[in-house]
């Protein structure tokens, strides 16, 4: 596993808005250790048996909170994101839709300045089975095993999971780094992280359309000594229409659903052309019956 894991201690900022309260309720059922909400002005308050503070330092002092699932409006979202860093949390995930590219930016050296990880905007969280989750990933669709796996698209990822989890491949831990143009963690990132798991036997990597992620990612794939499978999604998308993802940028040749399945496939990457394929392929390379 990575990221997340026993020694998380997890608290969520915007936890007394309507999505941070639902989304609370439901990472609190999948039993992920939750120690505290953070709300400016609502201390004082309990959501799902969190104690609410206004400050992320409070929980800290506290608790002892080390990590943040930030579900604030986007215009807060930077704000929410230095409060955590500020008072040494190590691990910021934004799930907060439409944050504009320059807080994005802003965020990301703020993680890297204090040496922290950040993942999103945009993003859907990540979750350890049988650990917990800091997100949206919806628990149920996973189970604990060997597989890594990180994706751009949430839902393709949810697919993804579920598909492995059905063939009898559960996951180390299952990462969405986002799909925005400027993210605080690129799929490299991850993938170096599986590399080094114990735990992580093969990765299953999900993109798209879009950004340059996908063949960066293929340098690095070519020094790993663990199997990669990969989804592209929009490699059906007409050339001739714009596509309004955020990170669905194509320049130079780059960024095409042709230009990534090539780079993967030359780094010796098995390309699905569906979900439920992925599984099959990941099956194969772990030799398992």
């Amino acid at each position: 596993m990575i990221l997340l894991d026993q020694n998380t201690r997890g608290i969520v900022q915007g936890v007394t808005g309507r999505v941070g309260s639902v989304q609370t309720k439901w990472m609190v059922e999948y039993g992920s250790s939750l120690v505290a909400g953070v709300t400016p002005g609502k201390g004082g308050q309990t959501v799902h048996g969190l104690p609410v503070y206004d400050t992320v330092q409070e929980t800290v002092e506290r608790h002892g909170a080390n990590a943040s699932v930030i579900f604030v409006p986007a215009p807060a979202a930077k704000a929410a994101v230095q409060m955590a860093l500020e008072v040494g949390l190590k691990l910021v995930v934004v799930i907060t839709e439409h944050v504009p590219v320059h807080d994005s930016l802003a965020m990301k050296r703020m993680a890297q300045e204090h040496g922290a990880w950040l993942l999103g905007p945009n993003c859907p969280g990540l979750l350890t089975p049988s650990v917990g989750k800091l997100g949206i990933m919806p628990g149920n669709l996973f189970r604990p095993g060997p597989v890594g796996v990180v994706g751009r698209s949430a839902t393709l990822t949810y697919e993804v999971a579920g598909n492995l989890s059905a063939a009898g491949l559960g996951q180390s831990t299952a990462v969405g780094v986002g799909g925005d143009m400027v993210t605080g963690s690129r799929f490299l990132d991850v993938l170096r992280l599986f590399e080094a798991d114990p735990q992580t036997e093969a990765v299953a990597l999900v993109g798209e359309i879009g950004g340059t992620a996908e063949e960066e990612a293929a340098r690095f794939i070519k020094e790993m000594t663990k199997p990669v499978v990969a989804l592209i999604a929009g490699r059906n998308a007409p050339v001739e229409k714009k596509l309004g993802h955020a990170g669905a940028i194509i320049r130079g040749g780059q960024g095409t659903p042709q230009s990534k399945v090539a780079a993967l496939a030359a780094a010796g990457v098995a390309v699905a052309d569906s979900p439920a394929e992925v599984a099959r392929l990941v099956r194969e390379r772990l030799r398992r019956d």
